[in-house]
């Protein structure tokens, strides 16, 4: 009886790239060649993707003659599968092209060939057949961990949520201790400024709350960019993210002009995986996972977290879209100010950048709002606010999204957990908090350069 014939499915971890594709072209006058190519990357059941880099014989080969023949290996078990392939067209932007060119990336700087390997198109063909070629292969060892029960368990931590701190919280603690995995970070969208900032990080000496990320820098903004999932398995430079050395600056005697927060990422990640948080056409944030292993995350992977990204995404539109009700709890009692020295606050209105004392803060909304509540404060002695006061203050340039509100006040609420003992902002009911300050302030605006104090 005949066996059943392969998919591209079946084969799909030979398709990682660890081990060296053969690829088999033919002129149109019979003459064969035979080379290796970068990479054989998975696009669907019935089409993978090769790396266009040269202008070569094999190139010159496939415009004229369309057929291909490529052998791929199994990277554990040494199995070799050979592909006969209908070349399609080329791809010079887009999903596949920007993963393939992440991947490449990390393998040109992983073989030491960086200044050589550049992808110019990424070559769509259809698989035609596909065989196994005989010979002996190992078993395959079980994988670390059963990624449908973790999948399960953590859609499950994240529906009982009931509001997006937790959802951020209940996300990374379910990639921890369901998946596994060591290092992660949630990063929100602020669709105002178009970038990606983080609210909250695993398996980091600091938090890197507040850092921000700007949409196509790096494996995080591509896949941001593109709404796609973006993989690498080897170390690499070009998506590699430089943090910010506030001590540098403090000791050149910039620390006003220091206003960045330093990524927390690992400084010589060998496996990085990120994936958009997308609704429809609007992009929530990403989820970066990073490993110093290589080949940590593979395809089994990538779509558990996919599907867990799909949750989420369902998640934050309903948290973000709740209505706040019109009775809320009590607050809780509010610090009086003691009588020390006062706390300096300076707020830049160029950026909305906040500094306590020397010390920066935050920057744009999260820093705007802040201004606010402490000039609300300082006029009126009020402690108490809404959300909804701030969704409706005009000039805190709040897009139409109620999400990102919520998270932008999670993001200073952390911060100032991290950054300051003498303000700090508590809940009090949805949609509702406190503004607590346990040392008086003095508040200084410096205006934008050419307006009035």
């Amino acid at each position: 009886m005949n066996a059943a014939p392969l998919s591209v499915d079946a084969i799909r971890d030979c398709l990682e790239g660890s081990v060296p594709s053969a690829m088999a072209t033919c002129a149109p006058d019979g003459t064969p060649n035979v080379t290796y190519t970068s990479q054989v990357e998975y696009v669907d059941e019935h089409h993978v993707a090769l790396s266009f880099q040269f202008f070569n014989k094999t190139r010159e080969n496939i415009l004229l003659n369309p057929r291909a023949t490529v052998e791929v290996t199994h990277p554990r078990s040494g199995a070799c599968y050979r592909l006969s392939l209908m070349y399609l067209r080329t791809e010079c932007e887009g999903r596949i092209f920007e993963r393939m060119k992440a991947k490449l990336a990390g393998i040109a700087s992983h073989t030491g060939m960086a200044g050589v390997f550049k992808l110019r198109g990424a070559d769509i063909y259809r698989v035609l057949s596909i065989e196994a070629v005989p010979g002996a292969a190992l078993p395959l060892l079980a994988p670390r961990r059963n990624l449908l029960a973790a999948l399960r368990s953590a859609t499950t931590r994240i529906a009982a949520c009931a509001d997006l701190e937790a959802l951020f919280s209940a996300s990374l603690t379910a990639l921890v201790s369901d998946f596994d995995l060591r290092h992660a970070m949630f990063l929100a969208h602020d669709a105002a400024d178009n970038l990606l900032y983080t609210v909250a990080s695993r398996g980091y000496p600091e938090s890197g709350i507040g850092s921000e990320i700007a949409i196509g820098d790096g494996v995080i903004g591509v896949a941001a960019e593109v709404r796609t999932p973006i993989r690498i398995a080897h170390l690499t430079e070009e998506y590699s993210y430089h943090r910010a050395v506030r001590e540098t600056a403090r000791e050149a005697g910039l620390a006003f002009a220091q206003r960045e927060i330093p990524f927390p990422g690992l400084p010589h990640p060998h496996s990085q995986l990120a994936v958009p948080i997308v609704a429809g056409p609007r992009l929530l944030g990403v989820i970066y996972l990073e490993s110093p292993d290589e080949s940590r995350f593979g395809y089994d992977d990538e779509d558990a977290l996919v599907a867990f990204a799909a949750q989420i995404a369902a998640q934050m539109l309903l948290l973000g879209d709740a209505e706040e009700p019109a009775i809320e709890a009590e607050p809780p009692v509010v610090a009086q100010p003691s009588d020390t020295t006062p706390l300096t606050v300076r707020h830049y209105a160029e950026d909305h950048s906040v500094f306590l004392d020397d010390d920066y803060l935050i920057k744009g909304v999260a820093g705007a709002i802040l201004w606010k509540l402490l000039g609300d404060h300082q006029e009126t002695g009020r402690t108490q606010f809404t959300n909804r006061e701030l969704r409706l203050d005009a000039g805190l340039r709040l897009p139409d999204i109620a999400d990102n509100l919520e998270a932008r006040l999670i993001l200073l609420t952390r911060r100032l957990a991290e950054r300051s003992s003498d303000i700090a902002i508590e809940r009090c009911g949805r949609g509702r908090f406190v503004l607590t300050l346990r040392r008086s302030v003095t508040l200084i605006n410096v205006p934008r350069p050419g307006m009035a104090a």
